[in-house]
């Protein structure tokens, strides 16, 4: 393998290392005015989207450790990586994808577990880790907050009690 190729599949090598996910899309028939914009949504969503030689990336994702990709690098190929949650880049995929006709989910990569293309759509209809995380403390904030209410009933009904009892006393 030539130097130049080397130091690519090293880069790439890093960047699957250093994400908990990877999507590969297909995106033949694109302009480069829709990849810029998809790369822009991807950039709020937390992700990056780059175009690879399929070569190169099988022998990257081979030395990354993943598993078996079954020869599904075909025809022009773009990566999506990350180092936050999979669902707001799968979302903007998906969302992409509705817009434009011409960019196809292939499959993906979520901590060594693959993806197929109705695995990355469920993940892209759930909502970010973010949200995930209020509602699970708001779960665990509930049982807390009636339990002082509970608590706190009595004595607020005794309180009320002897008011009224002075109000009617003057």
């Amino acid at each position: 393998m030539r130097a130049e190729k080397k130091l690519l599949t090293s880069e790439y090598v890093a960047r699957l290392n250093g994400s908990p996910f990877f999507i590969v899309v297909g995106y033949q028939g694109l302009k480069v005015t829709h990849l810029t914009e998809l790369r822009k949504r991807l950039s709020k969503a937390g992700a990056e989207i780059h175009v690879v030689k399929n070569t190169i990336f099988r022998v990257a994702a081979q030395e990354a450790g993943v598993a078996d990709l079954n020869g599904n690098l075909t025809g022009q190929l773009a990566v999506v990586t990350g180092p936050k949650d999979i669902s707001g880049a799968a979302k903007a995929l998906k969302n992409f994808a509705a817009e434009f006709d011409k960019l196809k989910l292939k499959f993906g990569y979520l901590n060594n577990q693959r993806l197929d293309e109705a695995s990355i759509l469920v993940l892209a209809d759930l909502p970010s880790l973010d949200v995930l995380r209020a509602k699970l403390l708001g779960l665990f904030n509930a049982p807390a907050t009636k339990l002082a209410t509970l608590i706190n009933t009595p004595a607020t009904q005794l309180a009320q009690v002897i008011k009224a009892k002075a109000e009617k006393a003057e």
